[in-house]
């Protein structure tokens, strides 16, 4: 995603390290060289680019109750530094797929990027569900009482030199009840960026134009022995895929990075508070340390620590993402398992995984390189085989009691699917929508 920021204030901020003395015409050009991520719009033909955040999946669950399709008002969204228009097609598709009447608004500094959007756009028929305008934060080219039900900003605020109020901006578009979508670089995670980026700028290579910049960069990276941090750090690969992933991990001209306190404070800065962090479960020591012995080490502590405790254990977070709501304003926000309510499973097999599980033992589960752990409720299987995506928690309920003749409390089970719900949901994996709905 392309960032701007059109009244630079110098970098700050952050207590993770920053690269100063440059200024967005330098970003601007990179950008318009090198439009972010690197797509080609025929590849829509054969796949959609997902993730997190706006995952459609993620923003019903986490932000409006899953009950998005079910809304009569449009569903208004913008994407706040699109770059070449992953979050931007993702959500769309997902949307029409589902059958939910959105609009979206696009904006970005970058023309080259824009028009690499829009040609993904039409290729998959979306774009007149799109407005595309070319502009950056914090002055978005939007009329003064334009507001949004969703608002993504991913990879966007850690390039600006005032993320702050950069992001109190996009808060003051937040219609009431509207949430957001974020993501940054994580400190830790990125060991061995930074070093490589001053090295390369003690070179001037950063200087140079990004053509030879970039060819000049690839030759210190095949050349860099085997105790380089970055060459040991195998979360990062950006500068393995592109000539634009390479530019934009190690020769941006404004690069922050954030720890979890540094994250949270940026969002209590801006007048907002997180509905949930994912993965919720890299945040939870219970999910990273499930050694019971130790759970007294870190119990009692604030909910901030302990989630500043995971990240230090954790190690690989390369980034931090929060769906956001206005402060005062995250209470009932996610989706709960009720009888009417749908569980989806998210790219997973419902009965593949009941065959790796066992109730009472907690199920391992490896995500971007993070070792979590899963708790299995008794009927955790049972529920596990049964969800299709399209089976409501009623029917689920029914299902399995008819397997055991009628004898299954119906409490006990409201109770087992509730940890299913929350341990699965912990890891990114499952998440509920109304019945009655594709969220596709």
């Amino acid at each position: 995603m392309t960032p701007s920021d059109s009244k630079p204030h110098g970098v700050g901020g952050s207590d993770a390290d920053t690269r100063t003395g440059t200024g967005d015409d330098r970003i601007r050009q990179q950008y318009e060289s090198l439009p972010y991520p690197e797509r080609r719009p025929a590849d829509e033909d054969k796949r959609l680019v997902t993730g997190s955040p706006s995952h459609l999946h993620e923003v019903d669950h986490h932000l409006f109750g899953g009950q998005l399709a079910r809304r009569r008002e449009t569903f208004r969204v913008l994407v706040a530094g699109g770059g070449t228009g992953d979050a931007l097609i993702m959500l769309a598709q997902q949307c029409a797929d589902a059958g939910i009447d959105a609009r979206f608004t696009y904006v970005d500094p970058s023309s080259a990027a824009g028009e690499v959007a829009r040609k993904r756009a039409a290729r998959r028929g979306l774009d007149d569900r799109i407005s595309f305008l070319q502009g950056g934060l914090p002055d978005l080219p939007l009329p003064d009482d334009a507001q949004f039900d969703y608002i993504d900003c991913c990879g966007v605020l850690h390039h600006l030199s005032d993320p702050t109020a950069c992001l109190g901006a996009l808060r003051d578009r937040l219609a009431p009840g509207g949430g957001m979508g974020i993501m940054v670089y994580g400190t830790y995670g990125r060991t061995g960026v930074y070093t490589l980026q001053s090295a390369l700028d003690r070179m001037g290579i950063r200087d140079l134009t990004p053509a030879d910049a970039v060819k000049a960069a690839r030759r210190v990276l095949n050349a860099l022995p085997p105790s380089n941090w970055l060459k040991l750090n195998p979360f990062v690969g950006d500068h393995k895929i592109s000539d634009a992933g390479l530019y934009d991990l190690l020769l941006h001209s404004r690069d922050r990075s954030y720890t979890v306190p540094a994250f949270l404070d940026l969002i209590s800065g801006a007048g907002l508070e997180p509905v949930t962090m994912m993965l919720p479960a890299a945040y939870d020591p219970a999910a990273l340390l499930p050694d019971a012995g130790l759970k007294q080490r870190w119990q009692d502590l604030p909910l901030r620590e302990q989630a500043a405790l995971a990240e230090e254990i954790a190690g690989g977070l390369k980034v931090h993402i929060a769906y956001l709501a206005r402060a005062g304003e995250t209470q009932g926000r996610q989706a709960r398992p009720t009888g009417d309510m749908v569980p989806v499973l998210k790219d997973n097999d419902g009965k593949e995984i009941a065959k790796a599980t066992r109730p009472g033992t907690p199920l391992g589960i490896t995500i971007a390189g993070l070792r979590l752990s899963v708790s299995i409720p008794a009927l955790g299987p049972a529920i596990l085989s049964r969800i299709d995506g399209m089976r409501t928690i009623d029917a689920l309920f029914d299902d399995i009691a008819a397997s055991r003749g009628g004898r299954l409390d119906r409490d006990t089970f409201d109770r087992d699917m509730a940890a299913v719900v929350d341990g699965f949901a912990g890891i990114g994996r499952l998440h509920l929508r109304a019945a009655g709905t594709d969220a596709g």
